[in-house]
This record gives C-alpha cells, sequence and structure tokens, in this order.
C-alpha cells in the first residue's frame, strides 16, 4: 500500500513510518521543514517539505505521490506542555484548516482513504474544532484515532500522566493495523477503554 504520512517527524510520525516501512509499505513522510528530513529517509521512506497552509505545494505532493492511505498525524504543539495554552489557536488551526486542505489534495487523486489522529479527551479550549475534524474525517469514510495523552521518550510525561492515556511507543504499534479499518472512530488507550 502507498501511505502518505502527514505529520511524519512528530512523535508518533517517526514511530510509524519504520512500523509501515517494515510492514512492506511505500511511504511518503511529509514535514514542514526540509532539516527533517533525514529523520524520514533513515526510516526508509521518502520525505517531502510541505506547509499544510500551502494547499498548492500540498495537492501537488499528495497527487505526484498518489497514496493509497493518507495519514494526518499533524498537529502545532510547543516544545514545553507549559506552552499549550498559547498554542491552542494554531493546533486547532491543523484540527480545521489543515484537515480540510489534506482532504481537498487528497480528493484531486481520487479514492484515497484517510486515517487522522485525535484525542481521547477533550480540552475546553478544543472542543468545536476536534468535533469540526472528526466529522470531516468520518464525511470522507475515515478513520478517527483517538489516542489517549501520550507518554514515554520525546513526549511531555516521561511517567504515565492521569487516563485516558498511552505509551507512546504502544501507540504507533495499535496504529498499524487501522491502516486496514473500516470508517469510524477508534480509541487508542490504556486500560478497558482500549
Amino acid at each position: 500500500m502507498r501511505i502518505f504520512v502527514a505529520g511524519a517527524t512528530g512523535v508518533i510520525g517517526t514511530r510509524l513510518i519504520p512500523l509501515l516501512v517494515a510492514q512492506g509499505h511505500e511511504v511518503m513522510g511529509m514535514a514542514r521543514s526540509a532539516e527533517r528530513a533525514a529523520i524520514v529517509e533513515s526510516a526508509g521512506a521518502s520525505f517531502v517539505a510541505c506547509d499544510v497552509f500551502d494547499f498548492d505545494r500540498l495537492a501537488e505532493a499528495i497527487v505526484g505521490f498518489a497514496p493509497d492511505l493518507l495519514m494526518h498525524q499533524l498537529t502545532d504543539l510547543p516544545e514545553r506542555s507549559e506552552e499549550i495554552p498559547a498554542f491552542a489557536e494554531r493546533n486547532n488551526r491543523i484540527r480545521t484548516e489543515g484537515t480540510h486542505n489534506l482532504i481537498a489534495a487528497a480528493r484531486a487523486v481520487g479514492s484515497v482513504r484517510l486515517l487522522a489522529q485525535s484525542i481521547a479527551w477533550t480540552p475546553p479550549s478544543a472542543s468545536g474544532a476536534i468535533a469540526k475534524h472528526e466529522a470531516m474525517v468520518l464525511g470522507v469514510g475515515g478513520v478517527v484515532v483517538r489516542y489517549g495523552q501520550l507518554y514515554g521518550p520525546g513526549t511531555y510525561h516521561s511517567v504515565p500522566p492521569p487516563p485516558p492515556r498511552i505509551h507512546v511507543d504502544d501507540a504507533a504499534r495499535r496504529t498499524i493495523p487501522l491502516v486496514d479499518a473500516p470508517s469510524g472512530v477508534v480509541v487508542v488507550v490504556e486500560g478497558p477503554e482500549g
């Protein structure tokens, strides 16, 4: 399967790429900065530098690769957790305008399945954006993956936070079988909910 991963150098994306390649998929990873190319290419995937808000470039990248599946793993989050409130508007824009652009670019290819990251809790500053994001994904027959709070290397939490939660390595591993999942919402958390 040809899989285009938007957000390839994020904490989940960097773990997904080698797992997808090991499964025999042909993968193209996208990130905003060309300096991130080595991260994706060293995992065995192709790389494209593109901002999700540059629609013409995004459409060119997606149409050029002609994926069977588009994975939306994009976020716009700060390095430090205490700065999250200041980034809320930016991350909400990824969920709304970014998701819209990915879907519109994928339509130019034809029939492309969509799998998109979401979260298993609802921060007050994001409830509208999350609902819109998930509705867009489900509206095109896509799969919404609601991850618990991530913990582990490269995340905000070195130890397990309160539920809903999931170790970042487990989150990536549990995403791989979802490339064939039917449209709907999948919750990826630890414990009885997941």
